[in-house]
This record gives structure tokens, C-alpha cells and sequence, in this order.
């Protein structure tokens, strides 16, 4: 078993991850390609590095620091800032995230992307929130990239925080082995479950897999009597019909055992500057972020159905 895996960020003080004050713990890794995904340094399963043009001074530090060849040569930083620039500092094609880059710049322009932690380093940065938990019905929320991607890390993690008494949430696609999703799922006071798309055509245009064991899985946790919120996305032009939600509604009514709550997630476009950071294009720029008001028509058509339905999934509602 892993003594450690890669972590992007434990963010503390989070309040749309389940319920009170969460420490979210995001692991590296992820099977879906999402195109609208807010946190694109979780998908990948290995070290990165961000670039991050506006704070670089072109000074060719990491030119000379870089054993691979994998630094683009200085431009005037001007250049590299403007709206269009097609300059990024890294070749991805060669870097081998050595990480000598970052270590030589001064000015916090390179970043590393996941960093190694123990169970014990991350229940010890959990706990340091333990009275903000005590006070609002708060505790950790393993999320990602998929947590399923590390199962038997995870499943220790959780074990551990259990006997610290720490309220568990994961947060997860469904996009794994039942049998893993089972272990994990049994130790969690709440599975977080992302609905991406109900159609596994479109779904698999959408994030790159299928959805069938991703709704079989859904299926398999009602039915374990699992407490789930369900969260469902609407993203323009994709799944923000009042058609689309009629079909999920119906979906949920035939489950052997309705969901504890509904959170309707609004997209957002937060996450451009992670793209152009990694040196990626993100596909959904040219869309507009949706506002909570944008998404209250739809969540009449589930508080008609009689589905307890938030937008937003703040942990300070019912």
C-alpha cells in the first residue's frame, strides 16, 4: 500500500462540500477529461508545474537550471503577458517535473503541482480546524481528481479520521469498481455524488467515458442505503434544458431509495487562468459563468417534484 499520494491543495474552510465548515482534501488523478473542469491540475495522476506569466520576469534562471531542456528561452515579459500569447515557459514534450525550475525562482512564477503527503500530514492539517467542525457539524471532504483512483490510501485515510471523530464526505463521479466504491462509501457520513450527464453518449463527448457503471454505481448506493447528495450540473448548452431535468427527475424517482438532497452546481468559468498556468486550452472560455439566479427556474421543476434541492450545495441548508 502507498505510504503517500499526490495532494493538489487541502483547502480549509470550505462551505459548498457538504455539511459546516469542510477541510477539502483534492487527490491527484482522474479518469474523466471533463471540458468544463474547474481544477484540470487534478486529472492528471503526476507532478506538474505552473507557469504563471504574470509573475515571471524572464530572467532565464530556470533555463539554466532545467537538466531536460525544457524551458523556452526568454521573451520580453510584456510579450509573454499579452492577451494571446502563444509563449509558455515549459515544453511539455520534455519535461520530466524534476522541479529544479521551480526550486531557482525567485519571483513564485513556477509552482509545483501535487505534492506528496502521508495520512498523517494530512489528518494533521485537517485537524488543526477541529473547533470549526465542533461548532458548525463540519470534518473533511476527500475529493479530486477521484478518490477512487486511490482506493486503499483513501479507505486508510478515512479509517484514520474515524477514530479521531472527524465527519467524512467524499466527493465522487462514481467512475470505479463497485466493490471499491462500496468500501469507501461505508465509512463516509455522506457520498457526494457528481451527476455529469444522464445520456452516455453524450457523456462520453463530454468527459472521454462512458456512463453506465457511472449510473449502475448510483443505482447500487441507493440500494446500500448510502446517504447521497446528488450533484447535478447545469452547464450551457449541455445539460441547462428544462427537458434535461425533467429526464433526471425521472431517473431518480425509479431508484429503490430516493437521495437525501439534491445540490444544483452552476457553471462557472473560475478556472481559466489554471488552464493557460498548465499550458492547456480550455475548451468552455467562450462561456459565460452562471449566476444562482440563472439556475432558479430549474430548481422550481425539482421543488415541484418534491426533491429537497439546493443551488449551489451549501453546507448551511437543509
Amino acid at each position: 500500500m502507498k505510504k503517500n499520494i499526490l495532494i493538489t491543495k487541502v483547502q480549509r474552510f470550505s462551505m459548498n462540500d457538504g455539511p459546516g465548515f469542510r477541510t477539502n482534501v483534492y487527490i491527484k488523478g482522474c479518469g474523466l477529461k471533463c471540458i468544463w473542469c474547474h481544477n484540470p491540475e487534478t486529472q492528471s495522476a503526476s507532478e506538474e508545474i505552473y507557469w504563471k506569466k504574470m509573475q515571471c520576469e524572464q530572467c532565464g534562471l530556470c533555463l539554466d537550471a532545467c537538466p531536460q531542456n525544457a524551458i523556452n528561452p526568454p521573451i520580453p515579459p510584456e510579450e509573454a503577458r499579452k492577451e494571446g500569447s502563444s509563449y509558455h515557459k515549459i515544453k511539455k514534450e520534455r519535461c520530466d517535473a524534476c522541479m529544479k525550475c521551480v526550486d531557482v525562482c525567485p519571483y513564485g512564477a513556477l509552482e509545483r503541482v501535487g505534492l506528496p503527503m502521508t495520512v498523517e500530514e494530512i489528518l494533521e492539517e485537517v485537524e488543526s480546524d477541529r473547533v470549526f467542525y465542533d461548532n458548525s457539524g463540519g470534518g473533511m471532504t476527500i475529493s479530486g481528481g477521484e478518490p477512487l483512483t486511490q482506493c486503499d490510501f483513501v479507505e486508510m485515510l478515512m479509517n484514520e479520521a474515524r477514530k479521531k471523530e472527524i465527519s467524512i464526505c467524499l466527493d465522487t463521479s462514481g467512475n470505479g469498481p463497485w466493490g471499491d466504491l462500496k468500501r469507501l462509501a461505508d465509512k463516509a457520513d455522506i457520498v457526494l455524488y457528481d451527476l455529469k450527464h444522464l445520456d452516455s453518449d453524450e457523456h462520453m463527448k463530454l468527459t472521454g467515458v462512458p456512463n453506465e457503471r457511472i449510473l449502475a454505481n448510483l443505482i447500487n448506493l441507493s440500494r446500500n442505503g448510502s446517504k447521497i447528495w446528488l450533484r447535478v450540473l447545469v452547464i450551457p448548452d449541455y445539460t441547462d434544458s428544462y427537458a434535461y431535468h425533467a429526464k433526471v427527475i425521472d431517473y431518480l424517482n425509479r431508484l429503490d431509495r430516493p437521495v437525501d438532497r439534491i445540490d444544483l452546481i452552476p457553471y462557472h468559468n473560475w478556472c481559466e487562468d489554471k488552464y493557460a498556468w498548465l499550458g492547456r486550452t480550455w475548451p468552455m472560455y467562450e462561456y459565460e459563468a452562471l449566476a444562482n439566479w440563472d439556475v432558479e427556474p430549474i430548481m422550481e421543476i425539482y421543488a415541484e417534484a418534491g426533491l429537497n434541492t439546493t443551488i449551489g450545495g451549501s453546507g448551511f441548508e437543509n
